[in-house]
């Protein structure tokens, strides 16, 4: 990732490059890139290819002023992370359902990192709704934080930290807990971008993926709510967790949704693409 590059990325993010890869400079990108670049799932809908490569995912996120999901967020600030001098490991994760059961293998990519003065953090700006600031690794207390309260646990142990809960697991997997409720099962061992190409594909592919069945674009507001386009569907969340929803009513108004509010350019209203097309 070359200085133009890191540049570009940096003033998409409104952010000015940081002296050394502190603590302090890691919460600030990582709240700038979420109030900044979207998490959404339209390629799939669009017919566009989700490449997991370095090269291609900054294309889409600086170059084409796009957002995405996971593999492509997390991976994209994981390049710029390690470019400014940033200990970066990529890290799979398995999203419990409803019923508390986890997802596919490489379900979910988050990333751990290590800054020059604090030790490990975990830093995940491809999930949604989450923590808007890094959670320390090592810590197994509460962590306060503007997206709820959050608890790092061993895994298959409960929100209290007790061993027990949420079903069997390798030893070294941690717990990522948000309320009170489990969020997704993290492994610890280093993985490379191209192992979760497998999990992406079917995340894009299979009618059994949420994000087959749906459209999503989401960002975080710069007073900490929340702002949704779910199709036509309006959400702004404010901090407190109140709710405003309305439907747009005409194609130009979801296309300025997604340019005034979301920075993205878009030539036609993306539709739900056929569910019926297998895995």
């Amino acid at each position: 990732m070359d200085a133009t590059r890191i540049d570009d990325y940096l003033h998409r993010l409104g952010a000015a490059p940081p002296d050394r890869p502190t603590v302090d400079a890691l919460r600030e990108l990582h709240l700038r890139h979420l109030r900044t670049v979207p998490f959404e799932n339209l390629s799939i809908h669009l017919g566009e290819e989700i490449v997991l490569d370095g090269k291609r995912l900054l294309d889409k996120v600086v170059q084409a002023r796009r957002g995405g999901f996971c593999y492509e967020l997390n991976g994209a600030f994981g390049v710029l992370l390690t470019a400014l001098g940033y200990d970066v490991t990529l890290l799979a994760a398995r999203v419990y359902d409803d019923e508390g059961r986890p997802g596919i293998p490489y379900d979910h990519l988050a990333l751990r990192v290590r800054t020059v003065d604090g030790g490990d953090w975990l830093a995940d700006v491809g999930f949604g709704s989450h923590f808007h600031l890094p959670l320390a690794l090592g810590e197994r207390g509460e962590q306060k934080d503007p997206g709820g309260t959050f608890r790092i646990v061993e895994a298959g142990a409960d929100a209290a930290g007790v061993r027990g809960g949420h079903g069997t697991a390798d030893a070294a997997d941690l717990d990522v807990i948000r309320d009170g409720r489990p969020v997704y099962r993290l492994e610890v061992r280093p993985r490379a971008l191209g192992d979760f190409t497998a999990g992406a594909w079917w995340h894009s592919s299979s009618p059994a993926s949420r994000f087959t069945r749906s459209l999503v674009c989401s960002r975080i507001t710069g007073d900490g709510g929340r702002i949704t386009l779910g199709g036509r569907r309006f959400t702004v969340t404010a901090p407190d967790g109140t709710r405003r929803e309305r439907e747009t009513e005409t194609d130009e108004e979801v296309l300025a949704l997604y340019r005034d509010r979301f920075g993205i350019v878009l030539d036609t209203v993306p539709t739900v693409r056929d569910a019926g097309r297998g895995a």
